[in-house]
């Protein structure tokens, strides 16, 4: 048994689609949750900046004695994850790695979609990954930078005109390229899961990167041991960068729990 938290970061509220697994899958456990709310999006910085975003962010859940971590950004686990894991001895779990075995098992005509950031298409680790997970699988990945600000000011509704136009373009050459599979390769659109079922007619088989990295993490801790102890109550503490008083009203809205007074800005230019 291992009562010290888990961590988990991304570059804003996206992250939280980890957590909220997490919260489902291991209510014992204590959660330290880093948004880095100063430095968003993550998807259109360099390779180096990404690099060293990810290094800080890492230094600050590690200042709070955390057993392991989710690294629940696409962007990073694209870029950065490699680095990361050579660089720390702390388990580190990814999204990618977590969600193309659950797109392959998923996919009946082996056509498998992607949408990420643009560092994230760019690096082209879904189609690697895929390509020795499920060699007879096709692969098609767009970037789509406008999401992550939507999401991160709070449009996510399949109602919303703006929502529904952005997807249209950015799902129309998934839908004509034939898949029946889309990985949403950054943790701030599964937000958008309901308005892209909306808009695909429920064609798609969505994969939530993030809820498949906890699954995969609540398997290791079960392996290894490291579970906290059965029947405590886990404590969720939620730290930003950059002060945001709607990022709390929005994780509130999302994770379905009162929040108040678990959410608190640190300068992560010290780490």
């Amino acid at each position: 048994m291992d009562n010290r938290p888990i961590g988990v970061f991304d570059s804003g509220l996206g992250g939280l689609t980890a957590v909220k697994q997490l919260l489902r899958q291991l209510p014992e456990e204590d959660i330290i949750y880093f948004g880095d709310t100063s430095r968003l999006p993550y998807g259109s910085r360099s390779r180096e900046t990404i690099r060293r975003y990810a290094i800080s962010d890492v230094n600050f859940l590690l200042s709070h004695n955390i057993k392991r971590i989710i690294v629940a950004c696409g962007t990073v686990s694209a870029v950065a994850l490699e680095l990361l894991r050579e660089r720390y001895r702390i388990p580190i779990q990814g999204v990618i790695d977590a969600a193309v075995p659950a797109a392959a098992a998923a996919t009946k005509n082996g056509r498998i979609g992607v949408i990420g950031t643009a560092a994230t298409v760019r690096s082209n680790a879904y189609a690697k990954l895929l390509a020795t997970t499920a060699p007879s699988a096709e692969t098609l990945a767009v970037a789509c930078p406008l999401l992550v600000s939507l999401v991160e000011n709070g449009r996510w509704s399949a109602d919303d005109i703006v929502v529904k136009t952005v997807l249209n373009e950015y799902l129309a050459p998934i839908l004509d390229f034939g898949a029946d599979t889309l990985i949403l390769g950054c943790t701030h659109y599964p937000l958008l899961a309901d308005a892209i079922r909306t808009l695909t007619d429920g064609k798609l088989t969505l994969i939530d990167p993030g809820a498949e990295a906890a699954k995969c993490l609540a398997e290791q801790q079960l392996a290894d041991g490291s579970k906290a102890e059965s029947g405590r109550n886990g404590s969720l503490k939620l730290y930003v960068s950059d002060t945001d008083d709607g990022f709390a009203e929005r994780a509130r809205s999302f994770l379905d729990m009162d929040v108040t007074g678990l959410c608190q800005q640190v300068d992560i230019d010290r780490y």
